[in-house]
């Protein structure tokens, strides 16, 4: 997987006006809380209680099938497993794929029919294959949430039943749906799947925004009485990715209204661009007593960076060297720092990293080297950059 320097440069929520941009406020919404965030590099576009404590209601099979993917990638389990359906996923109420009990479905339609039918009793059923009981399965999703770092999360079961003890927020169902999508790209795709047919059955994905919007791929609804209606969406346009979370809408419709409304006023009025290419000449540095007089830095992984469209074109470069850089270096060896600057500020700092080795000169050639260096070291001395 291609690595990503992340940048956690949060945009402003209010009117944002330089002497290039102006940034309108996000979208007012009938919301308890939402997030907008764009994935690739961490930035939150807006948000509003991002922290505060929500019932996920179905957004909750996020999780489960975040759990069903890694065992998948880790060989616990196969895709091809048939699954036999207890008494207890067959009797599970809400909404349903509509197996049997004592028959067996592949782990492949199970999922399927969780992600696309929000089927419950499928859910069920894949807990007690992966966890030996719904109990166990829960205790691996919470042992999960804590390895992301959802410290806003708790789960009591795997449907996203209302319970006082089962929460968590839309900051932290971002970063989660985030985590799938870039650890488990191609379990991520049956997200946007429109329909699944199950004995006879045919039923349509609960996520209406992919009916709506082209780039929208996925990914959960959720509602019940306490909750309300929520949903997290996602969708991809050029190098940006950009993940809602609403939740507590009154309405279906207003939950697909407030959704699209964030991911138009992300891609609208931002934009996520690769500003350096891992491994590749950005500047280059003096050397003292090496084979070569100068060294070629870079960074070793890409930098993006998300921020209003406009403010782009102000961004410059500082580099910073480190005092005396001398040889022998190694590839990789820290020579100094980049600075990306906007009006005098600075959104993002990264090593600047010798991406060549730099063997030291010959006895003769070192000691030349150490009295030019004397030499220009007289006349540097106690002057000002």
């Amino acid at each position: 997987m291609r690595k990503i320097i992340y940048l956690f440069f949060f945009a402003a929520l209010c009117i944002e006006v330089s002497s290039q941009s102006m940034v309108p406020k996000a979208p007012k919404l009938n919301l308890d809380s939402y997030i907008l965030i764009e994935a690739n590099t961490n930035t939150v576009i807006a948000e509003f209680n991002q922290d505060n404590q929500i019932a996920p209601a179905s957004m909750t099979k996020v999780m489960s099938g975040y759990v069903i993917a890694d065992q998948i990638a880790s060989g616990a389990i196969s895709l091809d497993d048939n699954v036999l359906i207890s008494e207890k996923a067959w009797k599970t109420g809400g909404s349903k794929m509509f197996i049997e009990a004592g028959k067996r479905v592949s782990v492949r339609d199970l999922l399927s029919g969780i992600i696309i039918q929000s089927g419950n009793d499928a859910t069920v059923a894949m807990a007690e294959y992966v966890a030996g009981s719904e109990e166990g399965f829960v205790d691996f999703m919470n042992a999960y949430a804590m390895e992301l770092g959802l410290s806003n999360t708790l789960f009591q079961n795997a449907v996203g039943w209302s319970d006082p003890d089962h929460f968590s927020s839309a900051k932290d169902l971002a970063l989660l749906t985030k985590s799938m999508i870039n650890n488990f790209p191609e379990h991520y795709s049956t997200y946007q799947e429109k329909e699944f047919t199950f004995s006879g059955i045919r039923q349509l994905n609960r996520n209406k925004l992919l009916w709506r919007d082209d780039t929208v791929d996925g990914v959960k609804t959720g509602h019940t009485d306490s909750a309300g209606y929520c949903l997290i969406s996602s969708a991809k346009r050029n190098d940006m990715r950009l993940i809602a979370v609403v939740a507590g809408s009154p309405s279906e419709n207003e939950r697909l209204t407030s959704s699209q409304r964030l991911l138009e006023y992300g891609f609208r009025f931002f934009s996520t661009q690769k500003l350096i290419t891992k491994d590749t000449q950005i500047t280059t540095a003096k050397v003292w007593g090496g084979k070569a007089d100068q060294v070629a830095l870079g960074t070793d992984e890409d930098i993006f960076l998300t921020l209003p469209r406009l403010d782009f074109k102000n961004i410059k470069a500082n580099y910073k060297f480190n005092n005396n850089i001398k040889a022998p270096i190694l590839k990789g060896d820290k020579i100094g720092n980049i600075e990306f600057m906007l009006n005098d500020r600075i959104v993002f700092s990264a090593p600047l990293l010798a991406i060549e080795s730099i063997d030291e000169k010959g006895f003769f050639g070192r000691i030349w080297a150490r009295i030019m260096f004397w030499i220009i070291s007289l006349f540097s001395f106690g002057q000002n950059d």
